[in-house]
């Protein structure tokens, strides 16, 4: 498995984050002081989606735990057909919101809920691409959403997962996954995993 080096850190100001790349390159996102918001660094993002290709023209999109909406935001920016963020702070979701009438994403839809629970509702085989990024603090979240991404996942669709610790190679194979692609970011690991 290829391990990448993370790039070059990408500055921006305490309390918000930059999108990367596409139609809405260099805005700005406020990150909200709640404890446990740990918004993708600006380099982590770009390297991922230097993994994934920077036009996601048609692809449908799920970020399980939206937070700041970055990442899902990232991938309408670059030309996703449909983003949903699912998000269950209440003020993190207002937001979001805000966000996504400010860059009138039609692309992007807002949800208040669980977000392995809008995986389970996620047809079969719809998702081209599914962020997960729970609350370090909630061990148990990082299996119940992988589980719950599997059947959701397009034949060639991607799962992005950012963990306290990388998963091993067994572990995410008894979930039917298997890691693309892994990088370290400092107290984060960062995998890209597909289906196997």
């Amino acid at each position: 498995m290829k391990r990448a080096a993370a790039p070059a850190r990408v500055q921006a100001a305490p309390g918000e984050v930059r999108i990367i790349g596409g139609q809405w390159k260099r805005t700005r996102l406020p990150v909200a002081h709640l404890e446990g918001l740990r918004p993708t660094p600006d380099r982590v993002r770009e390297t991922l989606f230097n993994w994934l290709g920077q036009d996601l023209a048609g692809w449908h999109c799920l970020d399980a735990f939206a937070g700041t909406g970055a990442l899902g935001l990232e991938a309408a920016s670059r030309g996703a057909a449909s983003v949903l963020l699912v998000e269950s702070e209440a003020s993190l979701v207002r937001q979001l919101q805000r966000l996504q009438e400010r860059l009138d994403a039609g692309a992007v839809r807002v949800r208040r809920g669980d977000g392995v629970q809008a995986l389970r509702q996620s047809a079969p085989g719809s998702l081209d691409l599914v962020f997960l990024d729970p609350p370090f603090g909630s061990p148990a979240l990082f299996q119940q959403a992988l589980q719950a991404a599997g059947p959701a996942l397009a034949p060639q669709g991607w799962v992005y997962l950012e963990a306290p610790d990388a998963w091993g190679e067994d572990a995410l194979a008894a979930l039917g996954l298997a890691e693309q692609r892994h990088l370290r970011a400092g107290a984060v690991h960062a995998h890209l995993l597909r289906k196997i």
